[in-house]
């Protein structure tokens, strides 16, 4: 077997090492209850903290939420500016339990548009927790995959041009390098809830390989059982990589 494709393999059974989640349906949540669209934004932080805690107990080495999309901006400036002061408040209430917790947070995407008061939080709640050794929690907020592929290739492109990178033929490896998520195993598992079945712009690189599963249930009724069920779902497939069944059941690459 090759050692760097047979590292990548998960033969089935095994947990995934890093769930990717969309969380889906938190407006339609309060709407369906006649409640205001930022009250299902509230329940939705509520089983955050449950998925959180069970993947933290379940041994998963990284648990990737997309929390602001960089196309959520156009959304009603009301809405975008209460998901902005959640977000602050639940930074403030949460990086002491995270920390207590032994849970690394890390906060991914353009956070230059944020204001300056949030840049700060997050710094600090980085810091705070950088040197945690348990699950990984990444946030993606205000991230885009095509931004995270263009950033990645303007970093190349200025490596190259002050000296630090040789001048070289782009590879996928210089390219995943060079990701906001280089330090991070690709995801294994992708969960989108609320219905829709796509992928909307969430670490487009990552997921190339990457097991989909959707489901209808809105991101505030989805719980620790329906997480369990994804990852059932996950351990019944056969992971591939190009490969043929036979190959993967033998645990030999030709």
């Amino acid at each position: 077997m090759s050692a760097e494709l047979g590292s990548k393999l998960i033969i089935n059974g095994e947990n995934p090492r890093h769930i990717a989640i969309i969380m889906d349906g938190n407006g339609r949540w309060a709407q369906k209850r006649m409640m205001p669209r930022i009250m299902g934004h509230h329940a939705g932080v509520k089983t955050v903290r449950k998925i959180v805690e069970y993947c933290a107990k379940e041994n998963i080495e990284v648990l990737s939420l997309f929390a602001f999309s960089s196309e959520n901006w156009r959304r009603p400036k009301d809405e975008v500016s209460l998901l902005m002061e959640l977000f602050m408040s639940t930074l403030q209430t949460q990086v002491d339990k995270l920390d207590k917790n032994n849970i690394r947070l890390r906060i991914i995407g353009d956070k230059s548009a944020f204001p300056d008061t949030l840049q700060e939080k997050i710094r600090n709640a980085e810091a705070q927790t950088a040197n945690n050794s348990g699950l990984t929690l990444v946030i993606a907020a205000n991230y885009g995959g095509r931004w995270d592929i263009a950033q990645a290739v303007e970093r190349i492109v200025a490596g190259i041009r002050s000296g630090e990178i040789q001048e070289q033929t782009i590879t996928e490896e210089l390219i995943s390098a060079h990701l906001v998520t280089a330090d991070l195993p690709e995801p294994d598992l992708f969960i989108r809830s609320g219905g829709e079945e796509r992928v909307s712009n969430f670490l487009l690189w990552q997921l190339a390989y990457t097991e989909l599963y959707f489901t209808d249930v809105l991101w505030p009724d989805f719980d620790q059982e329906m997480m369990q069920k994804a990852i059932t779902s996950f351990k019944g497939r056969q992971r591939r990589f190009g490969h043929t069944g036979d190959q993967i059941v033998d645990k030999r690459i030709l």
